[in-house]
């Protein structure tokens, strides 16, 4: 899942892009509410963590402009302000939810990820297709219900596929899921991580779509 994170202060963005990034997110970081509406603009988002005491405005404004143009990606607030006329004002502007600091990175991964999970639907908190199933809160995945161990971009990838089983993603839509704009891709690197994939799962589990992309072989269960 790809996450844009909005901060302006420069210690506890690196901290959240380093703990979400070590969660499973890949995260693009911002400290302004200009960035933020300028990433936004450009780029698809699972979810957006966004902090409402900005330099140049309040984080409200960016979750406003995002429900007016009928976007509704998750937003989880995050702010000093943890009063209860603040949690209102953010829950009325369309947040998903509402995390007040100081905060556990842990359960903000969580609110994180329920809020994905909801935006997208899903009851489960676990994905399964063919004999795989994948938890995001643990980043833990089994074949047939034995542990496969992959690494953390492995994970990221085969999340990417399991959410969505049956429609053929792109190489570009992948490395956008996986890393963040800070983070250099190498030309192959999906290549790469599909055949490793491939290696633990089941040559066939991953399909390619020449041309096109790549799809997770098709399933009765």
């Amino acid at each position: 899942m790809r996450l844009l994170v909005v901060e302006d202060d420069p210690l506890l963005l690196d901290g959240l892009t380093v703990g979400l990034g070590l969660a499973g997110f890949a995260v693009d970081a911002v400290a302004t509410c200009e960035d933020a509406f300028a990433a936004i603009s450009a780029q698809a988002y699972d979810g957006v963590v966004l902090d409402l005491m900005l330099p140049d405005g309040s984080g409200l404004d960016v979750l406003s402009d995002l429900r007016r143009r009928g976007d509704a990606t998750p937003v989880v607030l995050l702010t000093a302000r943890d009063q209860v006329p603040d949690r209102i004002a953010g829950l009325d502007a369309g947040a998903d939810d509402y995390v007040g600091k100081p905060f556990d990175l842990d359960e903000l991964s969580a609110r994180v990820r329920a809020a994905v999970r909801r935006g997208k639907g899903r009851s489960s908190a676990t994905l399964a297709w063919g004999g795989v199933t994948l938890d995001p809160a643990n980043q833990s995945v089994t074949r047939d219900g034995d542990p496969v161990i992959l690494t953390r971009r492995e994970f990221a990838l085969l999340a990417a596929l399991m959410e969505r089983p049956e429609s053929i993603l792109s190489k570009p839509a992948l490395e956008e899921t996986i890393y963040g704009w800070q983070e250099e891709v190498e030309s192959n690197a999906v290549e790469v991580h599909i055949h490793k994939l491939r290696t633990k799962l089941g040559s066939d589990f991953i399909r390619t779509v020449r041309g096109v992309g790549y799809r997770l072989r098709e399933t009765d269960a």
